[in-house]
């Protein structure tokens, strides 16, 4: 671990935590007083720093603006009911970006500055950290391509950030999705799986026309024959089928979720029956007419659970049943939501504690 004397801090003169209720804010739009950040440039990670939270001056010839090279992680630090501060399996969030960073041709960051850094911004910020029964700390490490210059290469210098944002319910409420058979989010081959601003950004406008739809978001489909399923917005999808909990496969055109593989492994230590594969549209309709369809939702770190309450599909809604009688879903939210707090036994050891 990066020792905390070879981070250069510099802390803020006016603390902003005082002037918010950290336990009631908008998600993603107040941040927290520092930043860490690290500087990759001759080959090599060379200087490492936290510094008030702050806008950057930046040349708008960098190469992650014109080519894409940015990745970046969500995860979240919980305040628990003995005081303590802790993570959420953060290593595994290195991991992915990682795997996100060797896909874009950037530098993997190593785990004595990701979680080096990390743990000082979280000691240094640790006021933000909402104690309410759903709030958080949102945290966001991102990697950007810095060269300032117009040409197509992978970029020979980086910066790696992270920022933080206290945080409560994603979703508010249980949403509607709308099935998209037209446009596509990943290809065998691409980058699905990586969690690159670009994958976001394309996904805007199918999402925005759902939305005048009357929809909160897409249920993404496969770019070949547009028959199976594979994510919702910007999360992992999840049905309960006859007592059984399905999910799509990951692969290069799904995202490896933290919060997905939590749950199916909570899932198999009650012992529930788990199928991980392929999920056909025409079985979900199928079983919805049959009345075998008992939960649709999306997992996520931002959402945790967001319970689908409709789909749409080929001009015709799909009502789910009420959030109310869903037994497996609103157990698991309860469930990871007292591990990440405390409350109950961690037994498979997810929550890092920041000392």
């Amino acid at each position: 671990m990066i020792a905390s004397a070879d981070i250069a801090i510099k802390k803020t003169t006016h603390s902003r935590v005082s002037e918010q209720d950290v336990n009631n804010v908008p998600f993603g739009k107040c941040f927290s007083d520092h930043m860490f950040v690290a500087e990759y440039a001759n080959g090599k990670w060379e200087k490492c720093y936290i510094t008030p939270y702050a806008d950057v001056p930046m040349s708008y010839a960098i190469s992650a603006l014109h080519y894409g090279q940015a990745i970046f992680e969500g995860m979240k630090a919980y305040k628990m009911e003995n005081g303590e501060t802790a993570l959420f399996r953060p290593l595994e969030n290195m991991n992915r970006l990682n795997k996100s960073a060797v896909r874009m041709a950037m530098p993997e960051v190593p785990e004595d500055i990701f979680m080096g850094g990390l743990l000082e911004l979280l000691r240094l910020d640790e006021k933000w950290i909402p104690t309410s029964e759903t709030g958080s700390l949102y945290i966001r490490p991102f990697l950007i391509a810095t060269d300032e210059a117009i040409g197509v290469k992978a970029s020979d210098t980086y910066k790696f950030i992270i920022i933080t944002c206290p945080a409560g319910k994603y979703y508010t409420e249980p949403i509607k999705v709308l099935v998209e058979t037209n446009y596509i989010r990943a290809v065998e081959g691409g980058i699905g799986f990586v969690k690159a601003a670009g994958n976001y950004g394309r996904s805007l406008y199918p999402t925005k026309l759902a939305q005048q739809k009357g929809y909160q978001q897409v249920i993404w489909t496969d770019a070949k024959t547009h028959s199976y399923v594979e994510e919702s917005g910007t999360m992992n999808l999840m049905f309960v089928i006859d007592n059984t909990v399905i999910t799509p496969s990951t692969s290069d055109t799904i995202l490896s979720g933290i919060t997905r593989d939590s749950v199916l492994k909570l899932a198999r230590d009650w012992g529930m029956k788990v199928e991980e594969r392929k999920v056909s549209l025409k079985e979900i309709v199928e079983a919805h007419e049959k009345g075998t369809l008992q939960e649709a939702f999306g997992v996520g770190t931002a959402a945790t659970i967001a319970h689908i309450v409709g789909i749409g599909f080929e001009g015709k809604d799909y009502a789910l049943p009420p959030v109310e009688d869903r037994k497996f879903s609103t157990k698991i939210d309860e469930t990871l939501r007292n591990i990440r707090k405390g409350k109950v036994e961690d037994k498979f050891n997810w929550m890092y504690k920041v000392h």
